[in-house]
């Protein structure tokens, strides 16, 4: 199918878009993107059920793109997450699809990052505000006009959203915008709170459903390992050390990323080369021959080569920087373990993305366990086996055809044998010191893990932890029983969260949960003694931010 009469082309999308979808790797659109994108351009409110993994950032994406007017530099789509990682995802592959479209500017907008630029970049003329519920709130009562210019809102992962407690903010942001918009809705569930919403806020809208497949790469051995983003280069540097390895493919997010960490694997002696999407296809080929035979050990690339690219050698493949999305890193590592062979895959992941891992388990169904990244010891037990390995074949015949020069350069040099056998491992060495402190020296230990991040809401809150945890209960309201979940502050959990989760799942008015107490390792909720067992039953599988609410009743001694 050729691009002219197939594939994006034929979703009748402006070319420079199609073109940017293709460059990014992609040659077909997806269930959802092929069912979606022709509603959405033809100006219709749509409800799509479908889970992260299906391709439906750019079911919304391409068509918002196709109908941004790029001569008004004013916000004309806003795209609501519920994270502030799920909302820089999307602002990137915004970008990303908007590279051919001069003009077409950008902005996440989410807790955690100064107000100032964020509000100074959506008046300055940001035609794509993406935005978690909460910090847009905040900007609103700033400036309560700020979106009096969007056409397109699309609300992406509303299940989440609610879950989190977000229903205020959305009604706020409902008021604040034109009610001539036209709007967009994705969910993995369509729970009656979600059906509620669409009732009340889009015009009749048509519905795509996708199941989503179950991919598995039962053949790939896959870790996780912890790091700070600063220190991607340290650990990817320290993990070549001990893994053993034919060939390997690195993938990372941008084409500046592919030339830094080339650069920095060139300069440790590895051979390897960058592959982007801006390599000309000619230059393309040479370095995927290299790798094949042997000339290339290493390739740092984009997810342009994601797709299509069969090279035997390769053995390992690093996820240096986040996919965008699961099916992406399914089809990263499918790089390796090709026919039936021996395959390795291992995943960077900084604090702020836990959660798309988490996602990328639950579309493979696979745990995807976690590795500790390689202690100074390891390495250097590393570094010596691959001395003694290039050295084992040469001592057999060694001292048979080399025995008298080595009594000369004894005599010449005036040195034991250990002397001038520590001198020659010195040059075999390149001058590096095999030693404990000096791969400390070399290499700083990048810490294993990393410390838990703060949410939006938490950073909101002035409040200490260990205040929160000395305060003693506030006093309980008629009718009410205090209930206590494990889930605190720590977690990410702020009172909105349990409160969206219990009127999601519960079935319960309003008015019938009083005070929520969060803390840092645990949290309060008052709920109705009426007819609480049945409750508790009720929410026994309900999740919040990832984890399971497990409410139970507070024994006050």
């Amino acid at each position: 199918m050729t691009q002219e009469t197939g594939g994006f082309a034929a979703l009748d999308l402006n070319p420079n878009i199609v073109a940017a979808v293709v460059a990014t790797g992609y040659e077909e659109p997806s269930a959802i993107q092929q069912q979606s994108i022709p509603i959405i351009l033809a100006g219709h409110d749509m409800i799509g059920q479908a889970q992260t993994g299906t391709g439906k950032t750019a079911a919304f994406a391409l068509p918002v793109l196709n109908g941004i007017d790029v001569s008004k530099r004013e916000p004309q789509a806003l795209i609501l997450a519920p994270t502030r990682e799920l909302a820089l995802q999307v602002a990137t592959a915004f970008e990303t699809y908007a590279k051919q479209m001069p003009g077409v500017n950008v902005v996440a907008v989410y807790g955690g990052a100064p107000m100032g630029p964020q509000l100074k970049a959506i008046r300055n003329g940001a035609q794509i505000v993406v935005a978690t519920p909460g910090r847009l709130c905040d900007h609103l009562r700033r400036d309560e006009k700020v979106l009096s210019t969007v056409k397109y809102l699309v609300l992406d992962e509303a299940d989440e959203m609610l879950k989190l407690g977000f229903m205020d903010d959305l009604e706020v942001i409902f008021d604040a915008i034109p009610e001539t918009r036209q709007t967009v809705l994705f969910s993995a569930t369509l729970p009656s709170s979600i059906r509620s919403i669409a009732e009340r806020h889009l015009r009749d809208p048509k519905h795509v459903k996708i199941q989503s497949k179950t991919q598995t790469v039962t053949a790939i051995d896959q870790a996780h390992l912890m790091v700070h983003a600063d220190q991607k280069i340290p650990a990817v540097l320290r993990l070549l050390e001990v893994e053993e390895f034919d060939a390997l493919i690195a993938f990372v997010r941008t084409k500046q990323a592919t030339l830094d960490l080339a650069a920095a694997l060139e300069a440790k002696g590895y051979k390897a080369a960058a592959l982007n999407g801006d390599i000309a296809q000619n230059q393309r080929e040479r370095v995927i021959e290299s790798l094949k035979d042997g000339r290339l050990d290493i390739v740092v690339a984009t997810d342009v080569a994601a797709r299509g690219l069969d090279v035997p050698r390769i053995t390992h493949v690093f996820n240096v920087d986040m996919p965008y999305d699961p099916e992406s890193y399914v089809h990263r590592i499918g790089r390796t373990g090709r026919a039936g062979r021996e395959g390795r895959a291992l995943l960077l992941v900084t604090p702020r993305e836990r959660r798309m891992l988490q996602l990328i388990e639950r579309v493979t169904g696979q745990k995807v366990a976690e590795a500790r990244l390689p202690g100074a010891q390891a390495v250097l037990d590393a570094r010596i086996k691959k001395l003694t390995t290039s050295l084992a074949p040469l001592v057999a015949e060694s001292e048979a055809s080399h025995g008298e020069l080595l009594d000369r350069l004894t005599a010449d040099l005036g040195c034991s044998p250990r002397a001038l056998a520590s001198a020659l491992l010195r040059k075999a060495t390149n001058g590096q010191a095999l030693s404990l402190a000096s791969v400390e020296r070399e290499q700083p230990l990048v810490p294993n893990g990393a410390p838990r991040e703060r949410t939006e809401r938490t950073e909101r809150s002035g409040e200490r932890s260990g205040d929160r945890e000395r305060r003693a209960p506030m006093p309980l309201g008629e009718g009410r029983v205090r209930c206590r979940t494990a889930l605190g502050a720590r977690d990410g959990i702020a009172a909105k969260n349990l409160l969206g989760a219990i009127l999601n799942e519960g079935g319960l008015a309003r008015d019938a949960i009083g005070r929520i107490q969060v803390r840092d390792s645990f949290s309060l909720v008052e709920l109705p003694e009426d007819g609480l067992e049945r409750l508790l039953t009720k929410l026994k599988d309900t999740r919040v931010a990832g984890k399971q609410l497990k409410l139970r009743r507070y024994r006050e001694d």
